[in-house]
């Protein structure tokens, strides 16, 4: 009777284990019933970084590295590369925005590109030496008006087309592995170590770092569809937040404890439709804002990291990766909510 004693514990802590692992995430997520994706190969060893479209919802453009810079005309079927004189240097495209025809472009090394012809001619705006950092991100705000934020935090406005810029904020952030800007102009960060976040509100003077909620170093963070937070964390854990407080996030989930691949986006199409992507084709969707979840195996073959999705609108929508790959939503293939 007393040897039936270690097992039965031994069988007790596995229950528990099984147990937590049901009320935390899933082993393995069922399948979307269809899938709403078409897998485009660019032929290019590039990783793509950001794409944006002008006035013209066929009329756009893609960046990435390798000096990657490619045109499409309709809307994203198809795409062109543009090449431009940039001498003999290699930059990596970080970032793009459109205003109507008016378009910017943030490269590192230290590159700002600015157009106003749709993106028929680019040119150059000189950026002072003493930029702290190389330019991250930009978002065009109307003629001649956008905002540019460095790989360290510091974010600068002009109005008059990049001749003047104004520093926004005081102090830099740090050198940061990921940033976000949502429509209402405010900011979220993650350091380039993942070990915490910061957030900047446009009138305040500086950043607001926040240490991370557990052991797990941050990998991305971003804006929900209501101007809430979320944020990966290393393992494929993610969080949610209304405001971003170091008190306010809920538990963590992990939608899939079986996956061994991280994940790197989230990206929401509707306020209720989120879309996670990850390495190795990992795609995953929730139809309920976060509740329960689903894997899109089709798209699981493509041989690419998933670094970025974005939205350009809830019938518009594209998932970035590397070495060419480019996923296109297709607006005609409905998912079962």
């Amino acid at each position: 009777m007393h040897a039936l004693v270690v097992p039965f514990r031994k069988l007790i802590a596995i229950v528990a284990i099984a147990l937590l692992t049901v009320g935390c995430g899933n082993a393995f997520l069922a399948n979307v019933e269809s899938n709403p994706w078409q897998v485009i190969d660019l032929n290019t060893e590039a990783t793509f970084s950001d794409l944006a479209f002008t006035g013209d919802a066929s009329h756009g453009w893609l960046v990435g590295s390798r000096n990657t810079l490619m045109e499409t005309t309709d809307g994203g079927l198809t795409w062109e590369p543009h090449p431009l004189n940039l001498g003999d240097k290699r930059y990596t495209f970080t970032s793009v925005s459109f205003a109507g025809d008016e378009g910017w472009i943030t490269a590192q090394p230290s590159l700002l590109l600015h157009t106003t012809d749709g993106g028929s001619t680019w040119a150059n705006v000189a950026l002072s030496e003493q930029l702290p950092g190389n330019p991250f991100m930009v978002t065009a705000l109307g003629p001649k008006e956008a905002e540019m934020a460095t790989d360290v935090g510091a974010i600068y406005r002009t109005k008059d087309g990049g001749d003047n810029w104004k520093a926004m904020v005081l102090g830099a952030v740090g050198v940061v592995r990921n940033m976000t800007r949502d429509a209402d102009g405010r900011y979220a960060a993650v350091s380039s170590r993942g070990n915490f976040y910061s957030t900047w509100t446009p009138g305040e003077l500086d950043w607001h770092p926040y240490n991370r909620q557990n052991s797990r170093r941050l990998q991305n963070i971003g804006f929900n569809a209501e101007g809430g937070l979320w944020l990966i964390s290393r393992g494929g854990q993610l969080q949610f937040s209304d405001t971003g407080e170091a008190d306010d996030w809920q538990a963590p989930i992990s939608p899939e404890f079986s996956s061994s691949w991280g994940l790197l986006d989230i990206a929401y199409r509707t306020p209720n439709e989120l879309w996670v992507s990850g390495g190795g084709g990992n795609l995953l969707t929730s139809q309920d804002g976060g509740e329960t979840w689903q894997k899109d195996n089709a798209v699981g073959n493509v041989p690419s990291n998933f670094y970025r999705i974005i939205f350009i609108s809830p019938d518009q929508g594209f998932v970035l990766g590397q070495r060419g790959y480019l996923l296109r939503y297709d607006a005609n293939t409905e998912l079962s909510a």
